[in-house]
């Protein structure tokens, strides 16, 4: 027998909530299949399970908040029997005295009408001075959330489950901008020649289909990090850990603001119009509220375009693990000097903003001329 246990899904999780079980007692699960959803401060997640095998026990009922690494279900064995129940009670000896709840509020926190506290709410709470008596619980456990919104002290954010997301993303570009020494590079590409191929491509396309600039630009970074692999990778106990394969983070608005990053996983086996589909239907996620936990831990490397928002150069923080971020800026019209002479060109300004402890500008450098090289050569996308 083994044991499921809530996956820490961000660098920056300490948390979770259990909001359903999809799977019971007795179901037989393989490796990858999805088996319940887990809300965090930034997403509903969909929780994959790594073993094989039948489902034993569900440890933590729905709207249960917990710790990474809190047990949430056992997994038997290939062959392991789940014991069943007696059809008709049967008189039995004075059962052993029951195992201690999962939970066990505390004498100084009321039980508030039969619910139960989470950890996290009781320290919250002290932290705070809030009356855990008088606030609200949008489950059957009073959560860390439901303290946040009862905080007095922020009376602006008391019904603005955003807010929540946006403490969750200052806190974790906060640790980035404070443990990873970042450098930052920037580079001009023409992209003349890249649009003119990318229009003669699309002309027979249905618009559901056509390949967006964005897609380009993602999968020239995705054969840029298998030509420089020093930036495709996590720093993890004060070493880079380079990965064989490039996970794609891809920095999505979310409806109702915020930002995050999920994972194109295994970017680097899709072609320029399948990777084109991995992205709407990342982003149709995103915005549905439903992702996967390998995308959010999974990334490798990150790029974030504000193109359309008519941002002409990205200055990034990498998220970590991961030891780089890539932005690409609005394609804009400018002056450029060629072979043929003067002319107004279309240009994109491609950033990287870099983690010193795992390179320098040099392997910077050859990433971004990577980038610029596909791009001016677009028949190898």
């Amino acid at each position: 027998m083994s044991t499921f246990s809530m996956p820490s899904l961000g660098a920056d999780m300490e948390y979770g909530t259990i909001l359903e079980w999809l799977v019971a007692p007795g179901d037989p699960v393989h490796h990858g299949d999805i088996v319940a959803v887990v809300k965090t401060d930034k997403a509903d997640i969909e929780v994959e399970i790594f073993d094989d095998g039948v489902i034993g026990e569900l440890l933590v009922p729905v709207g249960e908040e917990v710790e990474v690494g809190t047990p949430l279900a056992t997994v038997l064995a290939p062959g392991e029997r789940v014991a069943a129940e007696p059809a008709t009670p049967a008189p039995a000896p004075p059962p052993p005295p029951a195992p201690a709840p999962l939970f066990v509020p505390e004498p100084s926190v009321p039980a508030l009408g039969g619910l139960r506290v989470s950890p996290r709410a009781r320290r919250l709470a002290a932290e705070r001075g809030v009356d855990l008596g008088a606030l609200h619980a949008t489950g059957a456990v009073v959560t860390g959330a439901d303290v946040e919104r009862a905080d007095a002290r922020a009376p602006s954010e008391t019904n603005d489950q955003h807010a929540t997301m946006r403490r969750a993303i200052a806190a974790a570009m906060s640790k980035s901008n404070r443990e990873i020494p970042h450098y930052h590079l920037l580079h001009h590409t023409p992209l003349s020649h890249a649009l003119a191929w990318l229009e003669h491509r699309n002309a027979e396309r249905s618009v559901a289909e056509r390949v967006l600039p964005a897609a380009i630009f993602a999968r020239a970074t995705v054969i840029a990090a298998q030509s420089v692999p020093g930036l495709n990778g996590f720093w993890v106990d004060d070493a880079f850990r380079p990965s064989e394969k490039v996970h794609l983070g891809f920095a999505v608005a979310m409806r109702g603001g915020g930002l995050i990053a999920p994972a194109v996983v295994d970017a680097d086996r899709l072609d320029l119009d399948e990777l084109m589909a991995a992205l709407r239907d990342l982003t149709g996620r995103v915005r549905s509220g439903r992702l996967r936990g390998r995308e959010m831990t999974d990334a490798t490397i990150t790029v974030t375009n504000l193109g359309e928002r008519g941002v002409e150069v990205v200055h990034g923080v990498i998220y970590p693990p991961q030891v780089a971020l890539v932005g690409f800026g609005t394609v804009t019209t400018r002056v450029w000097a060629d072979d043929s002479g003067f002319a107004a060109r279309p240009v994109v300004a491609t950033s990287l903003a870099g983690d010193h402890r795992a390179g320098d500008g040099l392997v910077g450098a050859r990433f971004l001329a990577e980038i610029d090289r596909v791009l001016r050569n677009p028949e190898e996308l």
